[in-house]
C-alpha cells in the first residue's frame, strides 16, 4: 500500500533543461488517494508487500520505478486492469523502515509513461514502458503568455484566500516559464478529484493541460470564495449573538436593580399592541383584556399561562373586521362560470341572481346553498368557480364521517389541547370573514356518544342566527352573515330535515352525452394532456373515440372515471414517447382498445329482441339514472308471489299491488281465473346483490305480471317509470330527470310517465326531449296498449293455450 502524507506534499522545479536516462522496464508500484506529476517530490507509506517488494528492487539497480494511480483506491490487491495505463517514473531519494513493518519513502516524479505491457506480475508487478514526450512549443506567443499569466493569478488568489499565500509562493509561479511545468506544479497542489487530475497527467499537449488547469482553478475559485465568505459569515454571527447575549444580561441586571420586567413586559405590550389592531367587538376586546390580565399576573411558564397564551393568539388572528370585496360585474362573473364550468345553467343563474341582489343591497346576508347530485359532476370545482367569480377566497371542509360536535362548534378551554371548530379555523386559514365556504359531503355527517355535528351546524346555516355563532373555544360571538356557505350531497336522504329546511337545494343532474363530449374535449382532455407532459401535437383523439370512451368505458352520471380513462391513455403515451417512440399518437375507434382494454360496458343481451315477462324500468341512484329490468316467471305452483333481487319493503308491497290489480282485472285480460290456483309467479330484479327499493316500479311489474298472463310479449324499446293503484291508476314518482337520462345512456327512446310528472318535464334537457319519446298515461290500460305486443307478433304461446292444462289439473284436484 502507498499513501501519501499530504501535509508534507512540496513541489521542486528544477530549472535546468535536461532529461533522465530512464530504463524502458521498471517496477511497478500502485498509489492511491493520489496522482504524482513530474518534478513533484512527496513522502509516500508503503504497507503493500509487492509494493515493497518494487521498492527493494527498485533500490538494488538505480532507483527507479513507475508510480502509476489505482481507479479504485479501495482495492487492496489491484489487477492491470484496475491501475491506470499513464504514470510517472520516480526516483527514490531515501527510505525508512518502519517498525509496524511498512517503509516511508522519498520519492521525486522524473517523467511521465505509459505501460506498454506487464512482464511479471507475480511477487511485485514489472512493466515495460513508452516515454511520453510533449509537444515542444516553439515559441510563447501572446495567447499563451496570457493564460500563463491568469494561471498564476488565479492560484495566488485562491492561496490568499486559504491564508497561505507567501512571497516565496509567488516567486517560484513567477520563476516558471514552461506552461507545462506551470500546469503540474498548480494541478499538484490543488484537491482535485483522482479522475480529474489523471485527466491532466495524460493530456501530453503543454497548452491544452494548461487550459485544464485553468478551468479547474476557476472552480476552485468560486468554491474558495463561498468558504472564504460561509466562514466570515458565521465568524460574524456568532460575534453577534455573544455581543446580544453580553447585552441582553446587562439589560436584565439592569431592571432587576430597577425592579422592571424585561421579557414579560414585552410580550404583554406585543399582546396590547395586537388586540388594538385585530378590530375585535367591545364584548371580544374586554375578555381578552381580561385573560391578559391574569396572564400578566402567572409566572410565565406555568401550564395555565401557555393555554392563555394560545387563547390570546387565537383572539387576535382571527378575523374580525377583514373582508375582500366583492366583484359585482354581472358580465365578468358570468364570463368566469362559463369559462370553469360548461352548462349547469341554474346554479349559474342562481349566483347571478346573488350577485345582482347584492350589487342593489350590500347589507343582504350570505346564502346558504345545497349541490345536490352524483359524484363527479362537479360540484366542488363548481364551489371553486364562484369564489373566482367574486375575487373570493375559498375554504373547503369536508364533513364526511365526522362524528364529533367539537369539530364544529370547538372545544371548551377546560380540555387540554383544546381548539376552536373547524369554521373559525378555516377563517382564520384564509384571514377574511366573507369567504366562500364550502362543506362537502353533508349527506355523510355521523353522530355518537359526542354529540351530533348535524344539530351544531344548525346555528352555522341560518341566516337568522349565524350572526351570533358561538364557538365553545373563543365563547364569544362571531358574526358568519357575511360568509356564503355552500355545501354538497349525493343525496337529501340522509340529511336531517331541520337542517335542510335551513338550505337552498339545487339538484345538479348527471351529463347527457353530448354535455360529456363538450365537456371532454374543452376541459378534461387538455387538462390531462398538460398533466402527463404532452402536447397537443403528440396525441390527438378522434370524436368516435370519445364517444366510444363514453358509451361503453364508463357508466356514471358525472366525469370522473372518463377522465381518469384519458389518464390512463395519456400515461401509455407519454411512456412511449420516454422510451424514444416519437410521435404523433392518433387514438381512434380501431386502436382505442390497445390502450384500455376491451369494453366496460355494453348493452344488455336480453334487448336484442322482445321477450314475454321482460320489461325495462327505470330506476334513480346515487350515481344518477339507470336502466332496470324487471323478469316475470310464471310456474307450476298455488298462486303465491316470489320477489327476488334484494328488493326493499317498498318495491315489495309495489309487486303485491301488482299482483293483486292483475288477479282483478282477469276476466277483462281474456284470462282463466283458476290460473292463480295452479301457477306460482316469481318477480326478479338482475343484480341481485344490489339492493333496490322505492316507489316507482309498479307499473313495470304490473306489465310484467300481465304480460306472462297473456302471453304477449313487452316492447324492448320501451321503458317505463311509475307506481300503480289497486284501481290501476299510475300514481307519480321522483328522479324523472335523472331516470330519463338513464334511459338516454341505455338506448331506450320511448319513455311511459305518471300524468301527473308532466310538470317535471321542464326540468329535462332540450337536448334529452329531442331524442327521447314521452308518452304520458294516467291508467294501466293505457300502459299495456302501448308496452305490450300484439299477440300474434308473440312468440310464446298465448294464454289461451296453457288454460287447458289448468282445467284439467283443477278437475283432477276436485276429483280428488
Amino acid at each position: 500500500m502507498a499513501e501519501t502524507d499530504k501535509d508534507d506534499l512540496v513541489t521542486i522545479i528544477d530549472e535546468e533543461d535536461h532529461q533522465d536516462i530512464v530504463p524502458d522496464i521498471l517496477p511497478l508500484m500502485p498509489v492511491r488517494d493520489v496522482v504524482i506529476f513530474t518534478d513533484m517530490l512527496l513522502p509516500l507509506f508503503v504497507g503493500r508487500k509487492k509494493s515493497i517488494r518494487a521498492v527493494e528492487e527498485a533500490l538494488t539497480k538505480d532507483g527507479y520505478l513507475l508510480l502509476a494511480t489505482q481507479k479504485d483506491p479501495n482495492v487492496e490487491d489491484p489487477g492491470a486492469d484496475d491501475i491506470y495505463t499513464v504514470g510517472t517514473v520516480g526516483r527514490i531519494l531515501r527510505m525508512l523502515k518502519l517498525p509496524d513493518g511498512r517503509a516511508k519513502t522519498l520519492v521525486q516524479g522524473v517523467s511521465k509513461v505509459k505501460i506498454k505491457r506487464y512482464v511479471r506480475k507475480r511477487g511485485f508487478y514489472r512493466v515495460k514502458i513508452e516515454a511520453l514526450e510533449e509537444v515542444p512549443l516553439e515559441e510563447l506567443n501572446i495567447e499563451v503568455e496570457a493564460l500563463m499569466r491568469n494561471v498564476r493569478e488565479f492560484s495566488e488568489k485562491i492561496l490568499a484566500l486559504r491564508g497561505e499565500l507567501t512571497s516565496d509562493v509567488s516567486a517560484i509561479l513567477e520563476s516558471i516559464e514552461n506552461p507545462g511545468k506551470l500546469a503540474d506544479l498548480v494541478a499538484s497542489n490543488l484537491k482535485l478529484k483522482i479522475d480529474e487530475a489523471q485527466e491532466i497527467l495524460e493530456t501530453i499537449d503543454p497548452v491544452q493541460r494548461l487550459e485544464k488547469v485553468n478551468t479547474l482553478l476557476s472552480r476552485e475559485m468560486n468554491l474558495s470564495a463561498i468558504q472564504a465568505k460561509i466562514q466570515s459569515e458565521v465568524k460574524d454571527e456568532i460575534s453577534k449573538n455573544q455581543r446580544d447575549y453580553f447585552l441582553r444580561e446587562q439589560m436584565r441586571a439592569i431592571n432587576r436593580e430597577l425592579g422592571e420586567g424585561d421579557d414579560r413586559a414585552q410580550e404583554i405590550e406585543d399582546y396590547q399592541k395586537k388586540i388594538r389592531k385585530s378590530g375585535m367587538p367591545k364584548e371580544a376586546r374586554d375578555e381578552a383584556g381580561k385573560q391578559l390580565r391574569r396572564l400578566e399576573q402567572m409566572h410565565s411558564d406555568s401550564a395555565e399561562a401557555a393555554i392563555i397564551r394560545t387563547y390570546l393568539d387565537w383572539m387576535v388572528e382571527v378575523p374580525w373586521q377583514k373582508s375582500t370585496k366583492d366583484m359585482l360585474e354581472i358580465a365578468y362573473a358570468r364570463k368566469v362560470l362559463d369559462r370553469e364550468h360548461y352548462g349547469l345553467s341554474k346554479i349559474k343563474d342562481r349566483i347571478l341572481e346573488y350577485l345582482s341582489v347584492r350589487k342593489l343591497n350590500p347589507k343582504m346576508k350570505g346564502p346558504i346553498l345545497c349541490l345536490v347530485g352524483p359524484p363527479g359532476v362537479g360540484k366542488t370545482s363548481l364551489g371553486q368557480a364562484i369564489a373566482k367569480a367574486m375575487k373570493r377566497k375559498f375554504v373547503r371542509l369536508s364533513l364526511g364521517g365526522i362524528h364529533d360536535e367539537a369539530e364544529i362548534r370547538g372545544h371548551r378551554r377546560t380540555y387540554i389541547g383544546a381548539l376552536p371548530g373547524r369554521i373559525i379555523q378555516g377563517l382564520k386559514q384564509c384571514k377574511v370573514n366573507n369567504p366562500i365556504f364550502m362543506m362537502d359531503e353533508i349527506d355523510k355527517l355521523g353522530s355518537d356518544f359526542r354529540g351530533d355535528p348535524s344539530s351544531a351546524l344548525l346555528e352555522a346555516l341560518d341566516p337568522e342566527q349565524n350572526s351570533t355563532f358561538s364557538d365553545h373555544y373563543l365563547n364569544l360571538p362571531f358574526d358568519l352573515s357575511n360568509v356564503m356557505f355552500i355545501l354538497t350531497a349525493n343525496l337529501t336522504d340522509t340529511i336531517p330535515s331541520p337542517l335542510l329546511d335551513r338550505m337552498e337545494v339545487i339538484n345538479l343532474s348527471g351529463y347527457t352525452e353530448e354535455e360529456k363530449h363538450k365537456i371532454a374535449t374543452d376541459y378534461l382532455l387538455p387538462r390531462q394532456i398538460k398533466n402527463n407532459g404532452l402536447t397537443a401535437r403528440t396525441i390527438r383523439f378522434s370524436d368516435g373515440a370519445i364517444q366510444q370512451m363514453i358509451t361503453e368505458y364508463t357508466l356514471e352520471a358525472g366525469l370522473r372515471n372518463l377522465e381518469r380513462e384519458f389518464g390512463t391513455i395519456c400515461r401509455k403515451v407519454a411512456r412511449k414517447i420516454a422510451e424514444g417512440r416519437k410521435g404523433p399518437y392518433s387514438i381512434t375507434q380501431k386502436n382505442l382498445s390497445r390502450y384500455l382494454g376491451p369494453p366496460s360496458f355494453q348493452a344488455e343481451l336480453d334487448k336484442d329482441e322482445s321477450q314475454v315477462g321482460l320489461v325495462t324500468g327505470l330506476a334513480w341512484t346515487q350515481t344518477g339514472g339507470e336502466v332496470l329490468y324487471v323478469e316475470t316467471s310464471m310456474l307450476p305452483g298455488k298462486g303465491e308471489l316470489i320477489m327476488t333481487g334484494q328488493l326493499g319493503d317498498v318495491m315489495q308491497e309495489s309487486g303485491r299491488a301488482a299482483m293483486s290489480y292483475a288477479r282483478a282485472n282477469l276476466e277483462r285480460l281474456g284470462v282463466d281465473r283458476d290460473i292463480f290456483e295452479n301457477y306460482d309467479f316469481h318477480i326478479h330484479a338482475p343484480a341481485g346483490a344490489i339492493p333496490k327499493d322505492g316507489p316507482s316500479a309498479g307499473i313495470a311489474m304490473a306489465t310484467g305480471l300481465i304480460s306472462v298472463l297473456t302471453g304477449r310479449a313487452v316492447n324492448k324499446d320501451v321503458a317505463m317509470t311509475g307506481e300503480i293503484s289497486l284501481r290501476g291508476r299510475v300514481l307519480p314518482i321522483g328522479g324523472l330527470k335523472e331516470k330519463a337520462m338513464g334511459a338516454l345512456r341505455g338506448k331506450v327512446f320511448t319513455v311511459i310517465i305518471p300524468e301527473k310528472n308532466r310538470k317535471d318535464l321542464i326540468d329535462i334537457p332540450a337536448n334529452v326531449k329531442r331524442k327521447l319519446k314521452f308518452v304520458i298515461v294516467r291508467h294501466m290500460d293505457e300502459v299495456l296498449k302501448i308496452a305490450l305486443e300484439p299477440a300474434s307478433v308473440s312468440k310464446t304461446k298465448p294464454a289461451a293455450a296453457r288454460k287447458k292444462p289448468a282445467k284439467r289439473r283443477t278437475a283432477a284436484a276436485k276429483r280428488k
